[in-house]
């Protein structure tokens, strides 16, 4: 009898170990160097947890497309990795708003732009690991898929992205597989993708309007929905539907009775965004 008592008090305080370490490691995950090697949970991928579940540990093995409450709450993203034309515009309009958002960058757009990372990190929005250079995992080895997300973290970095980079990584061109995952949260990255795009990125010679990228994130409006737009244009372009649709999606989102929450509060309490200077 003594002898099991004695190895059940010792699971139970390896057990408050292993947590606590987990929660450490979210807290000072912006000062951490790179993170440590963590083992996904599952193969299926699921709703990303509410916070006060378990933390970062909670979204591995998922491939987390909407965030898992009733409350009538969503989350703005954005992703970057061919210019920044739009982004003065909608650090203006989330700054006007006060809404937070977490931005996802190439480690490439990150050492082209690095006054766009400062920006971005001086209004206090999230930024997270969109790959180094953009490519299709599927046809990267093991090795290639891991040096494409700790350079791009080494990238984000240097540009300073500082105390508001996170530990959350979107896959390119959102082609996620359990394998791909697994190797991301062994990576100390927790899988964050969208419910829904607004397709702004395809610009007027897409057949995009500002019009079909507000009605598509609308269309998309429901508890615990992750928005996903875009910073800048490609292929030489500087209009950004996304820029220009942005106000009015924020408007309707606050006029159906949502509020724009920080994905940073997956992680725990998040800071708010500060204002940002006109043009800064």
């Amino acid at each position: 009898m003594t002898t099991r008592l004695l190895v059940t008090a010792r699971r139970l305080a390896s057990r408050r170990l292993l947590w606590s370490v987990a929660g450490l490691f979210a807290v000072l995950w912006p000062v951490v160097p790179m993170p440590q090697a963590m083992t996904a949970a599952a193969d299926t991928p699921r709703p990303a947890a509410p916070a006060d579940e378990m933390g970062l540990p909670a979204l591995f093995g998922s491939e987390n497309r909407v965030l898992a409450t009733r409350a009538r709450v969503v989350a703005v993203t954005f992703n970057a990795a061919w210019n920044d034309a739009g982004l003065d515009r909608i650090l203006d309009d989330l700054a006007r708003r006060r809404t937070p958002a977490t931005f996802f960058l190439t480690g490439d757009f990150a050492d082209r732009y690095p006054a766009a990372v400062k920006r971005i990190a001086a209004a206090g929005h999230g930024l997270g690991n969109h790959s180094y250079s953009h490519p299709y995992f599927k046809d990267l080895t093991a090795a290639g898929r891991r040096r494409e997300v700790r350079e791009a973290d080494h990238a984000l970095r240097r540009a300073g992205a500082g105390g508001t980079l996170t530990p959350f990584f979107r896959f390119p061109y959102s082609e996620t597989s359990p394998a791909h995952i697994r190797e991301v949260n062994e990576l100390g990255y927790a899988d964050i993708e969208f419910t829904t795009d607004t397709n702004g990125w395809m610009g007027t010679e897409g057949g995009m309007t500002v019009d079909r990228a507000v009605s598509r994130a609308l269309d998309a409006l429901r508890p615990g929905a992750i928005l996903q737009m875009h910073v800048g244009a490609s292929e030489g372009r500087t209009d950004v539907i996304d820029a220009r649709a942005l106000p009015r999606i924020l408007d309707a989102i606050t006029a159906r009775g949502y509020r724009v929450i920080d994905l940073r509060t997956l992680l725990g309490p998040a800071p708010r965004p500060r204002a940002q200077v006109a043009g800064g």
